[in-house]
């Protein structure tokens, strides 16, 4: 019995970061479980649910509210995001490995054991849901989670795209809610580049339009 612990929405400049911590024999995973993002949508749900139906499963969410607080910053929030995952999954004596959220390896793995209570023994590398089965694991799981999060957020505003900054549909949202509402949405991470761009360049057409 191993744990595999990942992240997904660290860069979006809408929505939630998620993490997910999944415990179980690898044994027992689904074929071909990997990194998410090489794997089409409706597979990583299906993959999902094969995942939760055999394993020990933890998932944190990381809301905008909190990525925007000044007392912190991404590579903290993603050691607590990793953190409360595991905390769902882990006993004494635990061992697994965790996709390192930080340049430095070492230094993210102990900062993630630092926050957990029970006595595991924790592994950070690189890219290991590439070769790592529970990481690819809990990468699917917090992608999933991720996706369910932004097709909340779809129906909630209407067309929104993947959240992230490169896409046009989610920089369209922005830039007409901030023109109908003169502020940007509850979903948007305020302290991101491309939401003070929006809002900047609404302020300045507001002055230019007197």
């Amino acid at each position: 019995m191993r744990f595999g612990i990942d992240e997904a929405g660290k860069g979006p400049v809408l929505g939630s970061m998620f993490a997910a911590a999944v415990r179980c024999d690898p044994a027992v995973l689904p074929a071909a479980v990997g990194d998410s993002k090489g794997i089409p949508e409706e597979r990583r749900e299906r993959l999902a649910e094969q995942i939760w139906s055999v394993a020990t499963v933890g998932v944190a969410e990381i809301p905008p509210a909190r990525i925007d607080d000044p007392e912190t910053d991404m590579n903290t929030l993603t050691v607590i995001a990793h953190a409360e995952a595991l905390e769902a999954v882990a006993t004494d004596g635990l061992a697994g490995v965790a996709d390192a959220g930080d340049t430095n390896a070492v230094r993210f793995e102990q900062r993630v054991r630092d926050r957990i209570d029970a006595d595991i023994d924790l592994t950070a590398k690189h890219q290991a849901d590439e070769d790592e089965p529970l990481v690819g694991a809990a990468s699917i799981v917090a992608k999933t989670a991720r996706e369910a999060h932004v097709d909340a957020l779809a129906a909630k505003y209407g067309p929104i795209g993947s959240g992230y900054p490169s896409d046009p549909t989610t920089r369209e949202f922005l830039e007409g809610y901030v023109t109908d509402h003169g502020d940007l949405p509850d979903c948007a991470r305020r302290t991101w580049a491309t939401c003070e761009d929006v809002l900047a360049a609404s302020q300045q057409s507001s002055l230019d339009s007197f």
